[in-house]
């Protein structure tokens, strides 16, 4: 189980810098400010858990194999041939973009709750959940601040929720179960509801009569 658990944060990791890479570029930044959003997409999120749960230093410099896999990763995307690849079409991109993002989502969502509970606060639902959604999410919200855009998921289909209901399927199976079929059946449940959310082009209510309501920029209610 350690090698598997081993091969499923290299592919999250992969996953997760390869999301914030191919940001990077579609922004038009060069190699370093590309390099920059892979390892933040992809160790951010990890890094804010391991200090809430007191665990310094954070993983990343105790063992920074993921940082050089998010760094490669980040490097190898940036390459004339691998961009020639995501250029040919919208389509090709869309679809590594939400393959890769739903991996890194649900991946990190479930590591964070194993690291939460065999860190000693399995008892404590709320504290699991939170830094399993923050595990999740964090990264990529850093990703979309310092790209300039709006975070991802304030905006697009299902996400966060994705990560929510996935930590709570692995804790609640963990509890029933087992951790270890916890992890892949959160996972599953990350993954799943992510694709499906953009396939089926599913979304959380928005208000758009609100939205649409708001003063332009020059009225700032003085």
């Amino acid at each position: 189980m350690e090698i598997f658990m081993l091969c499923f944060e290299i592919v999250g990791t992969v996953a997760f810098a390869l999301s914030g890479a191919m940001t990077g570029m579609r922004r038009g930044m060069d190699i370093f400010g590309i390099c920059v959003l892979g390892m933040t997409t992809a160790l951010a999120g990890g890094m804010i858990r391991d200090l809430i749960l007191g665990i310094t230093p954070p993983a990343t410099f105790s063992d920074p194999k993921y940082l050089v896999i998010a760094l490669s990763t980040s490097i190898i995307a940036f390459f004339p041939f691998v961009r020639r690849l995501f250029a040919k079409g919208r389509r090709t991109y869309e679809t590594v973009m939400l393959i890769s993002d739903s991996a890194g989502l649900g991946i990190f969502t479930v590591y964070g709750a194993k690291v939460a509970i065999e860190a000693g606060y399995g008892d404590n639902l709320f504290l699991v959940v939170f830094v399993a959604v923050l595990t999740g999410v964090g990264g990529g919200v850093l990703r979309d601040v310092f790209a300039g855009d709006r975070p991802y998921i304030f905006v697009k289909h299902v996400y966060a929720s994705a990560a929510l209901a996935g930590a709570l399927v692995c804790v609640l199976t963990s509890r029933l179960i087992s951790l270890d079929i916890g992890v892949i059946i959160g996972f599953a449940a990350v993954f799943a509801i992510r694709v499906c959310s953009a396939v089926f082009r599913w979304s959380l209510p928005k208000a758009k009569q609100l939205a649409s309501a708001e003063p332009s920029g020059d009225d700032d209610g003085r």
